[in-house]
């Protein structure tokens, strides 16, 4: 018998945290670490941020999360008030007196510091800029801890092979198979409860917009786009394209501030007459340019593409009801990437003019002429968009009995569906995971998109953690237990 018992994988860790994780109780402080990934994914309420002294924050840019010493997240862009636009560094601290404490008063390495984020002032007046960040949290720390204990990992290793790297090749396909489903079942459950704990608070359509735009952004534009999310419910309803594609631009900051050359140029006026129109009643939401990775990546990956992408999603009143009905609808799953990609591709106009005409020729704004047609979006991005945004956007809302019908039965459809989506595109995540498990490729592992996402959640749970020596790694003990030796005694024990 190659099978492993159900759950499994999830159950070995929950022993293996027991006694390690952070114990929580009421008026306990987190973890520095904990609060640095509630900063630097925005777990907060944003719209209602105030520091101590009373002024409003907004966030435009949480700023890169810095492992180096200094700072924790440079380049942060921030508004105070009613001021000016300010661009500079946050740190995290439990209290303010940190501050002092740790020396960064007196330490040149933090003096374009323009924020620090505390846990809670503990009343105390401050003269600095400091933010307390208890108030403000999108759902309860308790509710909120296992998701932080997964994204607080930041020690990296080698791209060198682990030690569990021979007893794992050694084991059946089919037990490693059922391994990396348990593994990926986790980590849907982690996204899952991350998406219902904001949409919950923020709504849910206002959370799709945002996974959607995370979604579409290059590795390193993820934030910026998550941001442009949040002009979809500042937003009316029933714009055309035209007016969300210069707004959506006008916004991320890449309009060009000179008209290009040849018929790009009068395309870019079109989009800037829009703008300029309704510029004054979004005053200060825009983002400076300098928030943007702008090269390093194919042209179909530009955020004026993407960006340009979505504005003709938002400008169809029933989008997220079409793609609602996609994947609750019975369909055959065979052709069902070919058919989401399609209903993801705008529809063409038959006279090539205005902006669709425009896109169909050029990547950019300022690219050269292609000949066109070019795509909008490929199979790789589209099952991104499935994995990581609509599919577990749908299972939170099924949890939360916010879908018509049985929300059990719906839950194992979306579930079935998820886990029998084909294979997304190779990175440098998954070859550093095949790499540190099976020192290359992974014997008879056919892939798909779920297990590529059990492999990248066994990296994080495991390779993650232990250090270029893999010093302290459990994970071979996990491989051990599914020879069979104590499974028949109370289940696996760390």
């Amino acid at each position: 018998m190659h099978g492993i018992p159900e759950e499994f994988y999830s159950g070995w860790l929950s022993r293996w945290r027991e006694g390690e994780g952070v114990s929580l109780h009421e008026g306990a402080m987190p973890p520095e670490r904990w609060m640095q990934q509630i900063w630097r994914h925005q777990r907060l309420r944003r719209g209602e941020l105030r520091c101590a002294d009373g002024r409003r924050v907004r966030v435009l840019h949480p700023g890169f999360w810095n492992r180096e010493p200094g700072p924790d997240f440079r380049g942060a862009v921030l508004q105070f008030g009613e001021n000016e636009v300010v661009t500079g560094d946050v740190e995290i601290d439990l209290q303010p007196a940190g501050w002092f404490g740790h020396g960064h008063a007196v330490n040149p390495a933090y003096s374009r510091v323009v924020l620090q984020v505390v846990w809670e002032t503990g009343g105390r007046a401050v003269e600095r800029a400091v933010l307390p960040m208890a108030p403000f949290l999108d759902c309860p720390l308790e509710e909120m801890g296992p998701w932080l204990e997964d994204e607080a990992v930041s020690r990296v290793p080698p791209t060198t092979p682990g030690r569990c790297c021979g007893p794992l090749r050694r084991q059946p396909t089919e037990r490693v198979v059922a391994l990396l489903e348990q593994a990926a079942r986790a980590r849907l459950d982690r996204k899952v409860a991350e998406l219902g704990s904001r949409g919950r608070s923020l709504g849910w359509s206002v959370v799709l917009w945002e996974a959607v735009f995370g979604a579409l952004g290059y590795k390193h534009n993820v934030w910026p786009m998550r941001r442009m999310a949040e002009v979809v419910s500042q937003a009316p309803e029933g714009d055309e394209v035209m007016v969300w594609e210069a707004r959506l631009l006008g916004l991320a900051g890449l309009l060009p501030a000179e008209l290009p050359r040849g018929p790009a140029g009068g395309f870019v006026r079109s989009l800037w007459d829009h703008w300029w129109r309704e510029r004054s009643a979004w005053l200060g939401s825009e983002l400076p340019v300098s928030v943007w990775r702008l090269g390093g990546f194919r042209p179909a990956n530009h955020p004026t593409r993407r960006l340009a992408l979505a504005a003709r999603w938002l400008a169809l009143p029933d989008w997220i009801q079409r793609v609602e009905q996609f994947f609750l609808a019975e369909q055959n799953s065979r052709g069902r990437l070919a058919r989401w990609v399609a209903l993801l591709t705008p529809e063409r106009q038959e006279a090539r003019t205005g902006t669709d005409a425009f896109w169909s020729e050029h990547w950019t704004l300022r690219s050269r002429w292609q000949g066109g047609p070019l795509p909008w979006i490929g199979p790789a991005r589209a099952t991104d968009l499935a994995i990581n945004a609509v599919l577990p956007w749908l299972l939170a809302r099924a949890a939360a009995g916010d879908l018509p019908g049985d929300h059990g039965s719906m839950q194992a459809q979306l579930v079935r569906r998820w886990m029998e989506w084909p294979s997304g595109q190779d990175n440098a995540d998954l070859r550093f995971a095949r790499r540190r498990l099976w020192g290359g490729a992974a014997p008879g592992v056919r892939w798909t998109a779920a297990r590529q996402q059990g492999l990248l959640q066994v990296r994080r749970d495991f390779c993650l953690a232990a250090g270029s020596l893999c010093a302290g790694c459990r994970f071979p003990r996990m491989i051990d237990i599914l020879d069979g030796a104590g499974m028949a005694s109370g289940g696996p024990r760390p």
